[in-house]
């Protein structure tokens, strides 16, 4: 039987999973065995977290509740990692912020 893991985390990052977020997670999820997959909602639809085009598609701002699963290997290694990414606003702090 395999492991598996899920969480679920607030988005507070300014402008949300966009292109710089987007790479940071999926780079971060790729870095382990287990298959990831992320959800705007608990049930779904759910997508792999590995793919950038996907996690990029799914546009979620600031706000959002992101659902993290992961089974395999390392599977509560990968989701504990990837909510600390989101709650750091993804490593950007607040000199990334553009302001209009």
């Amino acid at each position: 039987m395999s492991a598996s893991a899920e969480a679920t985390v607030l988005i507070t990052h300014e402008v949300g999973l966009h292109a710089r977020p987007s790479v940071k997670f999926t780079k971060l999820a790729k870095t382990f065995s287990a298959e990831v997959e992320l959800a705007l909602a608990a049930n779904g639809p759910w997508f792999d977290a590995k793919s950038i085009v996907k996690v990029m598609a799914a546009k979620a701002p600031k706000g959002t509740m992101l659902h993290i699963r992961a089974k395999g290997d390392g599977a509560s290694e990968a989701v504990g990692a990837l909510v600390e990414l989101v709650r750091r606003d993804f490593d950007e702090g607040a000199d990334h912020v553009r302001t209009a």
